[in-house]
């Protein structure tokens, strides 16, 4: 299986201005290439792509200082956009599960920018790396990289900071699980209510939250374009950037710990998206990182040879007693615990909940509404390692 490992590094005042002309040849080559496939009739394939926006591009005087950077980031650019309509279409047929994808859309200057060197544009050499026409970088390697990189992408995202991803091939872990299985409650107030009775806190976005908040509305009445705007706009992706690091970090921890000492992880499949029209509840949930969750546990279940089920949506998790099975019904939110009817136990909503969620995959003649399990794919990037 594949696995990304990134790594941060502090480019010299020439290499980046050597990164800022590769990023900008990328996202020239991958916006031309764009603009063609929208005017043809029949897609283009890769081969007549580079051949328009890069062999015959250099050839003229608008696009020749595409030469001065290394053609394999260039080549990959329109690689990456075949793969990106590949992937839209088999949206569109149904082929690929989950959400539908749009359109491949123009690249910006102000994004994230990304160049993806493929084997023969980068080399390791001990504790530096060297990138074609860029010259030798010294990432801050947190671990060592389990065998040598299939690719390496170098990524500047919207706060400035540089980093290396690399693609490796890693091979499953064999760890003995402590318990059999667990099902597990997400919700905004505790991030994850386990059925062993244990919770999780997730760490506390208010602080930060409350500044971006402040930043957007001085961002909304200064001029288009303007130095200051530019400045205010760097702040506020790096006040997004520590609540993303902060969330990625907590998620990562937790994830791992559930992965490593169960044998079956069971969660709830979540309406995010129809949760977010909620407009009370939208910024809490969107700050939790569910999805995000979700697609740790599933990739480290893989990884750790675990079994990983998601249950519909429908399950009434909250409406039933766990220990008798007595259905109460819909219960409001502001209720967190609830006496059964029937055998007089009282429970913790969520506990309650988490209860259930585990015992509709493992305990099915006991299960809520004999439980409809499911398993999902694991959500992967192939549109950025593919070619790699």
């Amino acid at each position: 299986m594949k696995a990304r490992y990134q790594f941060r590094f502090y480019p010299t005042d020439q290499q980046q201005k050597l990164l800022a002309q590769l990023f900008g040849c990328v996202r020239v080559v991958w916006n031309d290439a764009l603009a063609i496939c929208k005017q043809a009739e029949k897609l283009p394939s890769n081969n007549d792509l580079q051949k328009l926006v890069i062999t015959q591009a250099k050839k003229t005087v608008e696009r020749q200082w595409l030469s001065e950077v290394s053609n394999i980031p260039l080549q990959q650019s329109v690689a990456d956009l075949g793969s990106a309509y590949k992937n839209f279409f088999d949206s569109l047929k149904g082929k690929r599960k989950g959400k539908k994808l749009g359109h491949p859309k123009f690249k910006k200057k102000t994004n994230q920018q990304s160049a993806r060197f493929r084997i023969g544009g980068f080399s390791i050499k001990g504790d530096e790396v060297y990138l074609a026409k860029i010259g030798n970088v010294s990432p801050i390697w947190s671990r060592e990289l389990p065998c040598s990189p299939s690719s390496c992408t170098v990524v500047k995202d919207c706060a400035n900071r540089y980093f290396l991803s690399f693609v490796v091939e890693v091979e499953p872990v064999n760890i003995d699980a402590k318990n059999q299985s667990i099902g597990i409650d997400l919700g905004i107030k505790t991030f994850a209510v386990m059925s062993d009775g244990e919770k999780a806190q997730s760490p506390d976005y208010s602080k930060l939250d409350r500044k971006i908040r402040q930043f957007q509305k001085k961002l909304a009445r200064q001029p288009k374009d303007s130095r200051r705007r530019n400045k205010t706009r760097i702040q506020i992706a790096k006040l997004h950037n520590e609540i993303a690091d902060t969330r990625k970090d907590f998620l990562h921890k937790l994830s791992t710990k559930i992965v490593s000492e169960n044998e079956v992880i069971v969660l709830e499949d979540l309406n995010v998206s129809g949760m977010v029209k909620n407009r009370q509840l939208a910024r809490a949930i969107s700050l939790q990182g569910w999805r995000e969750f979700r697609t740790l546990c599933e990739a480290k279940s893989q990884k750790f040879g675990r079994t990983f089920h998601i249950i519909s949506r429908w399950e009434p998790t909250s409406q039933v007693c766990s220990e008798c099975g007595y259905r109460w019904g819909k219960l409001d939110l502001k209720i967190r615990s609830v006496r059964c009817l029937n055998c007089g136990t009282e429970h913790d909503r969520d506990e309650n909940a988490a209860k259930n969620i585990n015992k509709a995959c493992t305990e099915p003649s006991r299960s809520v509404g004999i439980g409809h399990c499911h398993d999902s794919k694991r959500a992967q990037r192939q549109s950025k390692t593919s070619n790699g």
